[in-house]
């Protein structure tokens, strides 16, 4: 990410609302690919799953990596 996106990610990010809201729409996608994982045979389905919990959780720490590259401390 470049630091001219973290700046316009900021608003996003600085808003504990906006946040509180992104944090509770992860954990319920979370939820369900895990679902998925559990019920599931084919390996393709499982692969997809397992990258969305990975890229989910990636996302939960999205307000870190923002203000990092924002040049901005907190």
């Amino acid at each position: 990410m470049t630091p001219e996106v973290a700046k316009k990610l900021l608003p996003l990010v600085n808003t504990k609302k906006n946040t509180d809201a992104l944090e509770l729409y992860m954990e319920e996608r979370i939820k369900d690919a895990f679902k998925v994982l559990e019920q599931s045979t084919d390996v393709v389905v499982i692969h997809m799953a397992q990258g969305a919990i990975r890229e989910l959780r990636r996302l939960k720490s999205l307000r870190s990596e923002v203000v990092a590259k924002a040049g901005q401390n907190g």
